[in-house]
């Protein structure tokens, strides 16, 4: 191993089930949650691969495949063939693309669709999609019937690295982003690289925000192999697979710890109350903003603030803005397009965020690089003078 090259924990992949069966260069994570426990699996060809890897691991089902009209266009085919191949049935709901189809109207079509495929208990849910439709589809194989099997076919690097681990489902409100929902935990994920082949430079780089995010967390070094070897990881090929293990590793580990985010797992949020208010203020307009660049935003505004509050190094700030502005990110307010959301209407969303506790503030801070944590009871009041600052700039 290469000085500075980080891969994912060896006992790990030697418990992910069909391991063996695996290409040399492929990568599986486990999420261990005791009987509910899972396979992360990571590489190219694993969409061609779902049927066998689903049949293995859920036996007899059939599945609901839900995707929306971007990637169906271009991987729907493929995943019908193996299923089909495999011998498991399926039907299949599309649905619009985009931030604003997790929503009532679009849940309830999904919900009705599934019950009127006559799908039992025992069934699946399939997510063909990114971070979007796996948040929905698994909403609703939460709550159809208390409760289905569900399968997690992310598309997009940021649901390969983030949203289609550890379980949290939903849909957005008008009061804010992913208010609705339940913990509703996969049987298997299937991240297939090569799919991200077919994603725009944008919606890569967005996704790459998430990836940056483990390494702010509690992974310094990981931040650092990221510096030097970003453009590998665009790429693709091992860098990639690496990058994208790494990630879920750390989300696994998270996730076993504390799955329903009653401490630990709230790190996961760094960058988040900041970028989801902006998501909000900005009526979810993907032209404007998408999620992973929300997360840059707002992963940049939480080190500044950190720094503002005397509690890290304004060089920290500095770091990794200039990283993340060196993939292509958008790092401050002034980059978002149109007219900014004001200090106040900001102040508004960040008090609908789902770590408000009795009214008090909760945010992801830092001491630094990789060294984040809670910061409970943090006063609205310089919150908003901060945001002043930043607007104003």
């Amino acid at each position: 191993m290469r000085p500075g090259q980080i891969r994912p924990r060896p006992t790990k992949r030697a418990r992910c089930m069909n391991a063996s069966d695996a290409a040399q260069d492929d990568a599986c994570v486990r999420v261990e949650l005791g009987e509910r426990s899972y396979d992360i699996l990571i590489g190219p060809g694993q969409i061609k691969a779902a049927g066998a890897q689903i049949a293995a691991r859920l036996p007899g089902i059939r599945v609901a495949i839900v995707s929306d009209e971007t990637v169906a266009d271009l991987h729907l085919p493929a995943l019908q063939e193996s299923l089909s191949a495999a011998g498991i049935g399926h039907t299949t709901v599309v649905l619009p693309a985009g931030e604003k189809t997790k929503s009532y109207n679009h849940l309830i079509e999904t919900t009705e669709a599934v019950l009127a495929a006559r799908l039992e208990r025992g069934d699946a849910v399939v997510a063909l999609g990114g971070g979007v439709i796996g948040d929905l589809a698994g909403f609703v194989s939460g709550i159809v019937r208390r409760g289905m099997r569900f399968v997690q076919v992310p598309t997009s690097l940021l649901a390969q690295v983030d949203s289609s681990v550890g379980g949290k489902t939903g849909i957005n409100s008008g009061h804010g982003k992913n208010l609705i929902g339940v913990f509703h935990q996969p049987s298997l994920v299937l991240a297939d690289t090569d799919v991200l082949d077919t994603l725009s430079p944008r919606e890569f780089r967005a996704g790459y925000a998430e990836v940056a995010k483990y390494g702010l967390i509690d992974q310094p070094e990981f931040f650092t192999w990221l510096e030097d070897n970003w453009r590998a990881v665009f790429v693709g090929g091992g860098a990639r697979i690496q990058a994208i293990a790494t990630s879920c590793q750390a989300k696994a580990d998270v996730v076993a710890a504390d799955e329903l985010e009653n401490g630990r797992r709230a790190l996961l949020n760094l960058g988040h109350t900041f970028g989801h208010a902006l998501e909000a203020a900005t009526g979810y307009d993907g032209s404007r903003l998408v999620h992973g660049e929300g997360v840059a935003i707002g992963m940049v505004l939480a080190h500044e603030f950190s720094a503002r509050m005397n509690l890290a190094s304004p060089d920290d700030a500095r770091r990794v803005a200039s990283h993340l502005r060196a993939v292509g990110l958008p790092t401050k307010l002034s980059d978002i397009d149109g007219d900014l959301p004001t200090p106040d209407i900001l102040m508004q969303h960040i008090a609908q965020d789902k770590k408000v506790k009795r009214g008090e503030l909760t945010f992801i801070l830092t001491r630094g690089i990789g060294q984040s944590f809670i910061a409970d009871d943090v006063p609205s009041s310089e919150v908003l003078g901060f945001l002043k600052e930043k607007h104003e700039r």
